[in-house]
């Protein structure tokens, strides 16, 4: 009892001191980018950290507790090019907060309940080109200081309590101004005295967004005159009448883009006529976009008259019955149509239309010829169109077409050989069906093609003067098909410029002597994930150009000794992992090979062997000559040892999955992770982790790799191996997208339950839960175990408004980012396009 009280006398004080510390000393910030960029987002900060060096030119403060901004308050860092202080509680700014940041061209100031500005708070920002000043309370742009930042071209105030729309006589001082933000602010009324210091000193590359003001009305002759790049007016109007007065009151404007409509979710006018869009004829427009307006009543025919003399128009998201009606003098060069909803294929005749972009469009199946006689540039893809006959200029009403994009449709049937558009250079039908590819030359006439992609067309390739007339071609992607035999022939005879080509995932299991000998320039050469079952060097001797050789997961054993002196000089690159390397004494030169090439092959340390047995699973560079001794194996068997195997056989049964991942944990444990998360999700949910998880993670700075099931799987290995080899193994964290669908899910239930025994066996927090929408509490008990852990732990919880999104991708990057080793790739990505915070549009 007596040494357990001494303990607690000394733990007490100390206990005190820890208590004291300021939340900094702990949780450093994240150093995204070595020297050059940190992120020290919710560390829950009271000042400026001092562990960030002062070559730092990125520094993300965002979502802390810094509230007052004194003088000079980051002169410690004179580099810095980026400063983001986003939802920071900052009230005040005092004079001279940002002096001696000369190089700073970007200010974040979003979220912040700003009460004193001072006049001098943006002293010093001789470089500044980007300020970010969203819900900041601002209710005056005449209170704002930044008549001196001579060098901005980016001003976004969006999202405060701006009444009037006055723009200050210190904007003459703006000359380089190109982007004013004013959505979502209290603007109804717009006057001639507003826009003065435009008809005094026109800023003739300024762009203003006013979506989201009430806006009431603009008095007539506001803009006459006045020039601007462009001017944004969405879900601005509650009555189609407003609509009409205010723009009519832009009468005498001369814009480059105009943007006109309404948000998916703001939603205002219900039915508009065709009366609406008269008041564009006062004005003099160059492009034109209108997007998210409902059904249109009556007639539509008149609709664009006062667009006759638009270069560019882009319909986004507009329910039209059709475009029959466009008169054919109309001047249209570039025409655009997304995601609407027609009852047919527009029949469109215009003649001097050079671009037409037709996708992701809703309600027809068929194709129907137009007459576009100028037209270069046809993208159709994701229409889910049939096309029977396909293609030659009757088709389309051109013979001057070159970029030709039939991607992601259902069944084309190739009936012609392009003939009239002989000057295509780009012609993509990825991801659909093809029918008649091989009963003859159908690319004959396309001599000028230079870009050819048909991977994912469940085509079966049998003839071999497929590719014959393609003298020009650069670039083949046909991953994803099959041939006879999986035998990949000679059939690249007359492409003697390609540079790239792609026969991934064609089952191939082996490649003629002579597939290659007419490619001499082909630098990039893709044969992953097929079933080859040596590496025949012999087979890429005439690629003298080739720089990168992917020959990843196939089944490849070995490479003859002879051969091994084949591979071209010039090559950089070379893929071998996820292979099946047979790592024994007949194969003892090609091992010895792998260990003198390890510059040239990417992930040496990964290539494992796959027999014998008792060296399955291990690294090829591990492979020592002694190995190759004869010793003698000696078996002995007991009953104590079949006992002992009959107990872990059943819990082996019992427990099988578990063991599985423990089993592989010694393999994958101390090595470096292929992927950034696994995510676990419903198939219900896979719209969402598509479109928001993948493309904001994936295609974000810096860039996060998932692993996903319907891509990154191996085909032909069960489902549960593929979860545990692939996804928990290979990756750092684990993310969980708690749904609905997911809790009624067999397979995502077991998959969380795996889940738990790998954070167990990692023994560190690497699960992160993603709740996708709410869910009923009698729904959640089901799961005890679930139940339990989200009401104990932090989770994400999606919400679909701008600011619960800005919250959620920084929050869910912040939790992957933690553990994350550098890695150079992306550095200059890293450096020049740091997250911002901005308005959604």
């Amino acid at each position: 009892m007596m040494a357990r009280a001494r303990l607690a006398e000394a733990l007490i004080p100390a206990m005190a001191i820890l208590s004291c510390l300021r939340t900094e000393s702990w949780d450093p910030c994240v150093q995204v980018v070595p020297n050059t960029s940190y992120q020290c987002m919710e560390l829950n900060l009271y000042k400026i950290p001092d562990n960030i060096p002062i070559s730092a030119k990125i520094l993300d403060l965002s979502f802390n507790y810094l509230r007052y901004l004194g003088s000079h308050n980051f002169s410690s860092f004179p580099e810095l090019q980026v400063l983001d202080l986003s939802r920071c509680e900052i009230k005040i700014i005092e004079d001279d907060t940002f002096q001696g940041l000369n190089h700073l061209s970007t200010l974040i100031l979003t979220g912040n309940p700003i009460q004193s500005l001072a006049w001098g708070a943006f002293s010093g920002l001789s470089s500044l080109q980007k300020l970010v000043a969203v819900e900041t309370n601002l209710v005056s742009l005449n209170d704002f200081p930044i008549g001196h930042l001579k060098t901005l071209k980016e001003l976004n105030v969006a999202h405060n309590f701006i009444h009037s729309f006055k723009l200050p006589e210190y904007f003459s001082n703006l000359p380089n101004l190109e982007h004013l933000d004013l959505s979502k602010n209290k603007i109804q009324n717009i006057y001639y005295e507003d826009v003065k210091v435009l008809h005094q000193m026109p800023l003739l590359n300024l762009s203003l967004d006013l979506s989201l003001n009430p806006l009431d009305f603009i008095e007539p002759g506001t803009f006459k005159e006045i020039k601007l790049n462009g001017l944004t007016l969405r879900s601005n109007f509650n009555s189609l009448d407003v609509m009409k007065t205010c723009i009519q009151g832009l009468a005498g404007l001369k814009i480059n883009h105009l943007v006109l409509g309404e948000f998916k979710n703001e939603r205002k006018l219900e039915r508009f006529d065709r009366s609406f869009l008269e008041g564009l004829c006062n004005l003099t427009i160059e492009q034109f976009r209108i997007a998210y307006l409902n059904k249109f009543s009556g007639d539509d025919t008149d609709l664009f008259n006062c667009l006759a003399n638009v270069s560019v128009i882009s319909l986004l998201s507009i329910s039209l019955e059709s475009l029959q009606a466009l008169l054919k003098d109309f001047r249209w060069q570039h025409l655009e149509m997304i995601n609407c909803d027609f009852e047919k294929f527009p029949a469109l005749k215009l003649s001097s239309l050079k671009k037409f972009v037709f996708t992701d469009n809703k309600g027809i199946s068929t194709f129907t010829e137009f007459q576009l006689p100028s037209l270069q540039y046809l993208d159709l893809k994701r229409n889910h169109l049939n096309f029977k006959g396909c293609c030659s200029h009757t088709d389309f009403g051109t013979s001057k077409l070159k970029h030709l994009d039939l991607s992601f449709n259902d069944v084309i049937t190739l009936g012609s050989n392009f003939m009239g558009l002989e000057q295509l250079e780009h012609l993509d039908f990825q991801h659909s069906t093809l029918k008649q590819i091989n009963a003859f030359s159908v690319f004959l006439s396309l001599r000028n093609l230079r870009y050819l992609d048909i991977s994912y067309t469940n085509i079966q390739i049998v003839f071999h003067g497929i590719f014959t007339g393609l003298v020009s071609l650069q670039t083949l992607k046909m991953a994803g098909n099959s041939f006879q035999n999986n035998l990949l022939p000679d059939i690249f005879t007359e492409l003697t410029n390609l540079t790239i080509l792609d026969v991934s995932k064609c089952q191939l299991e082996q490649v003629s002597q002579m597939a290659f000998h007419s490619l001499p320039n082909l630098q990039v050469l893709n044969m992953s994930h097929n079933k080859l079952l040596s590496l025949d060097t012999l087979l890429y001797e005439p690629l003298y150009s080739l720089r990168i050789l992917d020959c990843s997961f196939n089944r490849i054993m070995a490479s003859k000794e002879q051969e091994l002196q084949n591979l071209p000089r010039n090559l950089s690159w070379l893929n071998l992992t996820q292979n099946e390397f047979a790592c024994v004494c007949e194969h003892q030169r090609f091992l010895q090979w792998v260990k003198d090439q390890r510059q040239l092959l990417v992930g040496a340390e990964h290539m494992v062997c796959a027999e014998p047995l008792d060296m399955k699973d291990m690294p090829v560079l591990s492979f020592r000559n002694a190995t190759c001794q004869m010793s003698k194996v000696i078996i002995s068997v007991s009953v104590v040892t079949g006992l002992l195997v009959s107990v872990v056989g059943v819990l082996v049964y019992k427990f099988y999955f578990h063991l599985m991942l423990l089993a592989g944990w010694k393999k994958y444990g101390r090595g470096e992770s292929t992927y950034d998360a696994f995510v676990i999700y419903s198939s219900q949910d896979e719209d969402w982790v598509r479109n928001e998880l993948v493309k904001n993670l994936e295609e974000g700075v810096p860039p996060f790799q998932l692993c996903l099931h319907y891509r990154d799987f191996i085909p032909g290995v069960a489902i549960a191996a593929n979860i545990i080899q692939e996804g928990f193994h290979k990756s750092r964290k684990v993310i969980v997208v708690v749904s609905q669908h997911f809790i009624q899910s067999r397979w995502c239930i077991f998959e969380y339950e795996i889940a738990q025994t790998w954070q167990f066996l990692s023994s560190r927090a690497g699960i992160i839960f993603i709740v996708l929408q709410k869910l009923e509490k009698s729904l959640l008990r089901q799961q005890v175990e679930l139940y339990r852990l989200l009401s104990r732990n932090t989770y994400l919880e999606w919400e679909d408004t701008v600011l619960g999104r800005h919250v959620f991708w920084r929050r869910l990057r912040k939790a992957l980012l933690a553990g994350k080793p550098w890695s150079p790739e992306g550095t200059a990505d890293a450096e020049t396009n740091p997250q911002e915070a901005t308005t959604s549009t």
